[in-house]
């Protein structure tokens, strides 16, 4: 069957923007999940990230599409991944050179910014696009499939 790559990357999509839903009301607190749950959505959140970088660069596509499922793909991924090294950064940095390097109260800002705000922007601009992409492709092939139940000629003009 020749779209079962599509098919399975648009699930995989699905279900990354169900998890950033569910992700961005547990954090804030609209609904209340176990940390343990959090942290298996936020794992699986990035390996499906993952996949869907994959997925998208076997199949082929137009540019932009490929370019809109990678970029939700990575910067899916780049969320978790900019979190651990924020955490690593920063008690490597006091590891290497004391608790007062930081400041009093301070903390490493890139990982964390990249972590909190860029990866979460950019997977929302690009799952945006790429479901307007995928929404447009799916007008254009029902436009083009004749309807069921309609006679042969019902879209020529009558005279």
């Amino acid at each position: 069957m020749k779209t079962k790559g599509p098919r399975t990357r648009n699930a995989v999509l699905y279900v990354l923007v169900l998890i950033f839903g569910i992700l961005a009301l547990a954090i804030g607190r609209v609904i209340t999940l176990h940390f343990f749950v959090i942290a298996a959505l936020a794992i699986l959140f990035g390996l499906l990230g993952l996949v869907l970088a994959l997925l998208t660069t076997r199949l082929t596509e137009t540019r932009t599409q490929k370019t809109l499922f990678v970029l939700t793909g990575v910067s899916t991924a780049g969320i978790p991944v900019c979190m651990i090294l924020h955490n690593l950064v920063y008690g490597l940095f006091i590891a290497w050179f004391g608790k007062g390097f930081w400041g009093p109260g301070g903390d490493e800002p890139v990982f964390f910014v990249l972590a909190i705000f860029v990866c979460p922007a950019l997977f929302l601009i690009s799952a945006v696009a790429s479901g307007i992409l995928l929404l447009k492709a799916r007008i254009t092939r029902n436009e083009a499939q004749p309807q069921l139940g309609a006679p042969p000629d019902a879209d020529k003009a009558r005279r």
